[in-house]
């Protein structure tokens, strides 16, 4: 019943997320999902609803009167959070030192985890298939290398980090 449910409303809900989306400032996708998790949480309680074309439209207006509520309290930063350009010299001494730390640590690291960390390390931005080929190994163990090297990288970090924490 639910894979029917589903598959016959999938038409009605993306034609009324399509005419109701633009008037929100959001994606018609984004308020079909939320609508999709409203059906399937009602299914999980409640079942299906007896008028399940008049339920989907009730949702639609539902998530979109939310939405609009929503995007009435939301304000804009001034500026990019994450925009870090404008540091002061403090923090671009301890973003340095950071850093050096780091570099520090995985030159430490045993085997062929130093040069591996060193490579996604690079300002070039190498590809798994440019470090495969500079390391001599496949491109396919890349990924669980770079796995256990970051395993080897946090134990060697975390008597580090736990002694900068206690000094508070």
């Amino acid at each position: 019943m639910r894979h029917d449910l589903l598959t016959d409303l999938r038409p009605l809900l993306t034609a009324e997320t399509a005419a109701e989306a633009h008037a929100t400032g959001t994606e018609p996708a984004d308020l079909e999902q939320a609508v999709w998790l409203r059906l399937l949480e009602r299914l999980a309680t409640d079942g299906p609803p007896l008028d399940p074309p008049g339920w989907l439209r009730r949702a639609v207006r539902a998530e979109v009167r939310r939405t609009r509520r929503a995007t009435r309290f939301e304000q804009p930063y001034e500026t990019d959070p994450a925009d870090d350009r404008d540091r002061g010299p403090e923090q671009l001494a301890l973003a340095a030192a950071r850093r050096r730390a780091l570099r520090e640590a995985v030159h430490r690291l045993p085997g062929r985890c130093s040069r591996l960390l060193e490579a996604f390390l690079s300002p070039e931005d190498p590809t798994y298939q440019e470090i495969a080929g500079e390391l001599g190994i496949s491109q396919g163990s890349i990924g669980p290398e770079r796995s256990r090297c970051l395993g080897c990288l946090r134990r060697l970090l975390a008597p580090e980090v736990a002694a900068r924490q206690l000094r508070g």
